[in-house]
Order: C-alpha cells, then sequence, then structure tokens
C-alpha cells in the first residue's frame, strides 16, 4: 500500500491558521486561571496591578509548558486537533508512523524557533531604531516550506514529521 500524500502547503496553512485561533483560546483560559496567582489581592481592591517580572516569567513559562503539554497529547499515537479533521490532515513521522508524545514536543517546541528568534531580533535591533525588521522572522517556520524540496515546515523537518492527507 502506498504512503498517503503529503498535505499541500496551502492546506497546511490554513490549518495552521485554524491551530492558532484554538491556541488563543486556550492560552485565554489559561491566563484567566494564572490572573490571581500572579497578582494576588488586586483583583479584590479593584486594582489593575502590573504583575512583577518573576511573575510575567513564571505565566509565560506555564503558558508554554500548557501548549507544549496539549499538544504533545493531541499529535501522538494517531490523535488529530480538530482543524487536522476539518482539513482532513494527520500528523506521522517521516516513516509514516503515529508519533510519540516526545517527538510531538519535539515538534511543538521546534515551531517556536521562528518566532523565538524575532524576540531576540527585536531586543537586539530596537536600540538602533530597527525593530520592525524583526517581525518576518516569526514566519521563518511557515516560509521555510516555500524553499525545502518537499514544501516541508521547518518545525516538521526539524522533528522528523510530515502532515499527510486522510480520506474522507
Amino acid at each position: 500500500m502506498a504512503p498517503p500524500p503529503l498535505a499541500g502547503v496551502l492546506r497546511r496553512w490554513a490549518a495552521l491558521v485554524y491551530e492558532a485561533f484554538l491556541l488563543t483560546a486556550l492560552v485565554f483560559i489559561a491566563s484567566f486561571v494564572l490572573t490571581p496567582l500572579v497578582s494576588p489581592g488586586s483583583a479584590a481592591r479593584g486594582e489593575l496591578v502590573m504583575p512583577s517580572p518573576a511573575a510575567r516569567i513564571g505565566s509565560f513559562v506555564a503558558l508554554f509548558a500548557l501548549g507544549g503539554a496539549f499538544f504533545a497529547w493531541i499529535w501522538s499515537e494517531g490523535r488529530r486537533t480538530l482543524p487536522m479533521k476539518a482539513w482532513r490532515l494527520a500528523l506521522v513521522t517521516d516513516a509514516y508512523a503515529p508519533l510519540s508524545r516526545r517527538r510531538a514536543f519535539a515538534r511543538y517546541v521546534a515551531a517556536w524557533i521562528g518566532p523565538a528568534l524575532a524576540v531576540v531580533a527585536y531586543a537586539a535591533l530596537t536600540p538602533h531604531g530597527f525593530a520592525a525588521l524583526a517581525w518576518p522572522l516569526v514566519f521563518l517556520n511557515w516560509l521555510a516550506a516555500l524553499v525545502d524540496p518537499q514544501r516541508q515546515f521547518l518545525h516538521d523537518r526539524i522533528a522528523g514529521t510530515r502532515l499527510v492527507t486522510t480520506a474522507r
């Protein structure tokens, strides 16, 4: 039996946008739960208090870990997210096997390479007045598909995964 065909770039980008909406909703809900923990007592007094840098870093780490746990679970062992079901996609290894949680988590971390580089470039370029030049790096992972011979996203290439189409 022939392996399933690789999904096209436009289909993967469409699923990515849909996935971003779901991740945003997850982050909003988790942030709502975290807010009283990082700004204790301020809500009861009706104050808007900026959390300390340590609390903001802790919130970021917690949200990043939550996203990693969610995607490591949902992408592993043949499970699929709602956008993957809607766009008839499946995430498999290069050998067309279901992903392990470890590989799914590696894909999640690799997907943040472009945004992380954009943040670093923004911090480095801001003092020189060139901060706007950092934003294209956000899209590095996905723009890599335009030059990759198999049209793979950078995070799929790094994690040894691929998105394939599934039957109706």
